[in-house]
C-alpha cells in the first residue's frame, strides 16, 4: 500500500499536539513537547534521535503506559486518557503489543505460558491461546523455546520471546523499543521482516531505532531532537537514511 494510500485511512495511532513533562519547578523537563504524530494501518514508522531526545517517552504515552501533560492519546480512535484503569489494560492487552527494551518475561513462566498469558486474561482457553503462542514462536524461528523459562535463554531468545508476545493475536499497534539491541545481525534483520510483515497484513508499527539500517525497513521515519518532531522523512533506501540521520546528528551537535 502507498504512503498516500495509507494517509487516507483512519489512523490506528495519533498523538495529538502531546506535551510530557516531567519533574517541577528547576528538575522541571520537557520530555516531548507539542509532538503530533499518526501512524496509520499498513505503516511501519522508525523513530530516531539522539540520546534524551523523547524516543522512549513517545512510546511509552503511545502504549497508554503513561499520560502525557497535554494533549491526548487515540488508539483505533479511543483516547486512552478517557478511559478507566480496566478499560485501559483490555485496550492494551487487545490492540497494542509493546516489546520493551529489558524484555518483561516472566521468570516462573515458560516462553510459551509468557505469550499466551495476555490472551488468557483477555478470557481465551489455555489450549487456544497455547496455540496462538506456538504459531507466534514459530513466525520468530524459534518453536523449540516454547516450554523453556526466560533464565535458560540467551538475551537474543528472550527478545525474541518478547516480540512473539507483542505479536500474539490481533494486534492491531505493535510498538517497539530497540527490538534488535541483543541480537545478531542476521536475527535482527529477520525480526524486522517479520514486523514488515504485519504491517503488510494491516498492523501500524512504531519502533524506536538508532540503527539507519533498521529504519529502512520502515516507510516513514521521524526525527526528534529535544523533545521535539524536527524531521519525517519517507523510507527510500538504507543508504539515504544515513545521510539524513548524519544531517540530523549533526543539527544536534551545532
Amino acid at each position: 500500500m502507498s504512503h498516500t494510500d495509507q494517509s487516507r485511512q483512519a489512523p490506528v495511532l495519533h498523538l495529538e499536539d502531546v506535551t510530557r513533562v516531567h519533574g517541577q519547578g528547576a528538575a522541571e523537563v520537557q520530555a516531548l513537547r507539542g509532538v503530533d504524530l499518526k501512524v496509520h494501518p499498513g505503516e511501519f514508522v522508525a523513530v530516531m534521535g539522539p540520546s534524551g531526545s523523547g524516543k522512549s517517552t513517545l512510546l511509552t504515552l503511545a502504549g497508554g503506559l503513561d499520560t502525557p501533560t497535554t494533549g491526548q492519546v487515540l488508539v483505533e480512535g479511543v483516547a486512552l486518557g478517557t478511559l478507566s484503569r480496566k478499560k485501559l489494560a483490555q485496550v492494551r492487552r487487545r490492540s497494542i503489543g509493546y516489546v520493551f527494551q529489558d524484555y518483561n518475561l516472566i521468570p516462573a513462566l515458560t516462553a510459551a505460558e509468557n505469550i499466551s498469558l495476555p490472551r488468557e486474561l483477555d478470557g481465551l482457553s489455555a489450549r487456544a491461546a497455547r496455540r496462538e503462542a506456538l504459531a507466534a514462536l514459530e513466525e520468530l524461528g524459534i518453536p523449540e523455546l516454547a516450554d523453556r523459562f526466560p533464565d535458560d535463554m540467551s538475551g537474543g531468545q528472550q527478545q525474541r520471546v518478547a516480540i512473539a508476545r507483542a505479536l500474539i493475536g490481533e494486534r492491531r499497534l505493535v510498538l517497539a523499543d530497540e527490538p534488535t539491541g541483543a541480537l545478531d545481525s542476521t536475527t535482527g534483520e529477520a525480526v524486522l521482516a517479520v514486523l514488515r510483515a504485519r504491517c503488510d497484513a494491516g498492523a501500524a508499527a512504531m519502533m524506536v531505532t538508532h540503527e539507519a539500517r533498521h529504519a529502512a525497513w520502515a516507510d516513514r521515519v521521524v526525527f526528534l531532537r529535544d523533545g521535539r518532531m524536527v524531521d519525517e522523512s519517507v523510507s527510500q533506501d538504507a543508504a539515504s537514511l544515513l545521510v539524513s540521520a548524519a544531517a540530523n546528528s549533526r543539527k544536534v551537535d551545532e
